[in-house]
């Protein structure tokens, strides 16, 4: 069994009390010891390796608290990127068609094309393409084109065939077809999971041999920013059943929690199944997922009142996703199954109706330490975590929204007053509210550097303040990704800081990030240390 003696550096531990140490010693897959130098190389076994850390920080390695794993791997391998600036560089839909037309000529006749992270409040018409310029790209093959929110889309007509959308179909709840207003012809958009159906979670574009192709593209970039932690918060049963193709005694060199969505998957919250699959242990159903909303960008997620610009007359405040009386029997059912929930909730309105489903199922059957989570809960009230705190409830907020979004919920989704409260991690701790904070890639990437940077001084693109009051100390904005991220799925007994008997689960950082908060971005990942073994190292010029 290998041991490490990490040395000359500074540890930031995420223990209870935030210690400080001097030295960490590693045995095999966990940590034996943090403490002085002298005290640690007293005990370290003969033929201990020794890495001299020369000044730089040693901290748990992050913990993804919310994203999509392996979808940024998709996307690299499979997909065509369309994010405009500030995080792509396509500017308008000529050169997002152009791009998509180089695709189509490389893939064969009746395939997909599929392009992602399309964003129309970046783009420079402020649209989504519509069915006749997707069909200008090719007639010979499906073509669908995914919001970077992942909450709507826009198809060529063959793809809008292929799902057997016509103008005759109806719109489903939360979500609907776009129609032209005069013929009622249909537009190509589609809006809302519900009326997405298979085309939102794609998984039918991704066969056994790609699925692992981009398992470890994505492993790859997750571990070089020090990321050894993540989420699939989107695993229907065709993709848990690529997870589970990997045999149980083999490490994938990455560990993940896999949360079924409760609505799609039922037969996964009920029976021993639910409780033993996939069978790796590298891979684990976590919680059960929920929605009760959409996304800011294209104002869907839910307000108790209207948006500041509303974009549809008819749905002023965005749109629910369920029926209050449904979800509360959907909460209901899975609390008393003894099911942890996430549940997606970006509007106000939205996480209230999550919040009082939660208070119903607490009411009917008291439950001590359930950790039920409302994801993204950007819009959250103070009075909402004043009785988040009181039901046990726990959030995990996007701040990076801040930085990619931060200047048009000012301008258009919100408003200045309520877009100075996007993501109110200050008054969550003030209110008693354990948080995380995510980027939900592949929606933002994967940079929890940047994501501690967006917490604490909340810089949107254009580098406007949005929201002194919300700001965070670096340290809380660190714990969110490590000890509290731990925490919130209960893995807090066995990774999130760095105490003996945890995993060997390590980042080293160039600087220490508690020092100067303004230049927190310019901190960078050396090393990343899985299970005792360090699994990526910066290249030395």
């Amino acid at each position: 069994m290998t041991s490490t003696l990490y040395f000359n550096g500074v540890v930031l531990t995420m223990d209870a009390a935030n210690t400080c140490a001097q030295s960490v010693l590693t045995e095999g897959e966990t940590i034996r010891a943090a403490g002085p130098e002298a005290d640690l190389r007293a005990q370290m076994p003969a033929g201990t390796d020794e890495v001299d850390l020369q000044g730089q920080t040693l901290i748990p390695a992050f913990i993804d608290p919310h994203g999509h794993f392996p979808d940024p791997g998709f996307i690299r391998l499979f997909r065509v990127n369309l994010a405009s600036a500030p995080s792509g560089d396509c500017p308008d839909i000529p050169t997002a068609l152009d791009r998509l037309r180089a695709k189509a000529a490389e893939t064969p006749a009746g395939e997909w094309v599929m392009g992602v992270l399309f964003d129309n409040t970046a783009i420079a018409e402020g649209r989504m393409p519509t069915r006749a310029e997707l069909d200008s790209v090719s007639t010979g093959h499906p073509v669908w084109v995914i919001h970077a929110s992942g909450h709507n889309g826009a198809a060529n007509s063959l793809a809008l065939a292929r799902r057997g959308v016509n103008r005759d179909t109806p719109d489903p709840l939360g979500g609907r077809f776009g129609r032209d207003p005069e013929t009622g012809a249909l537009t190509g958009l589609i809006e809302g999971l519900s009326a997405m159906g298979e085309m939102g979670d794609t998984d039918f574009l991704i066969d056994r041999e790609r699925f692992w192709a981009g398992f470890n593209s994505c492993r790859d970039e997750y571990l070089a920013y020090g990321v050894t932690y993540a989420q699939n918060a989107w695993a229907t049963r065709q993709m848990l059943e690529h997870f589970a193709s990997l045999p149980a005694d083999r490490d994938p060199g990455y560990d993940l929690m896999l949360l079924p969505i409760g609505e799609l998957e039922p037969e996964l919250s009920h029976g021993p199944e639910a409780l033993d699959w996939p069978g790796n242990p590298h891979f684990t159903l976590g919680p059960r997922k929920l929605f009760t909303d959409g996304a800011f960008q294209l104002q869907t997620a839910y307000l108790s009142a209207p948006y500041h610009k509303p974009v549809d007359p008819a749905h002023p405040c965005g749109m629910p996703y369920a029926e209050a009386a449904e979800h509360r029997r959907e909460v209901k059912k899975l609390h008393d199954l003894g099911f942890q929930i996430h549940c997606h909730c970006n509007g106000d309105a939205g996480a209230q109706m999550f919040i009082d489903a939660v208070a119903a199922a607490l009411k009917a059957n008291p439950r001590a330490d359930h950790r039920h989570t409302i994801i993204h809960g950007q819009a959250l009230r103070d009075g909402q975590l004043q009785q988040m705190a009181k039901l046990g409830i726990t959030v995990s907020f996007f701040p990076a929204h801040v930085h990619f979004w931060g200047d048009r919920h000012y301008d258009t989704f919100l408003g200045p007053e309520r877009a100075e409260r996007i993501s109110p991690c200050a008054s969550a701790e003030r209110y008693g509210v354990r948080y995380t904070i995510h980027n939900d890639a592949s929606v933002t990437p994967t940079r929890p550097i940047h994501l501690a940077h967006c917490a604490v001084n909340r810089l949107t693109a254009s580098g406007r303040r949005l929201g002194e009051a919300q700001r965070i100390s670096v340290l809380s904005a660190l714990r969110a990704q490590t000890i509290d991220a731990a925490w919130q799925v209960f893995q807090e007994g066995t990774r999130g800081s760095i105490e003996p008997g945890k995993l060997a689960d390590l980042a080293v950082l160039n600087r220490n990030p508690l020092e100067d908060l303004d230049r927190i971005e310019t901190t960078k990942v050396t090393r990343t240390i899985r299970r005792g073994r360090t699994v990526w190292m910066q290249v030395q010029p």
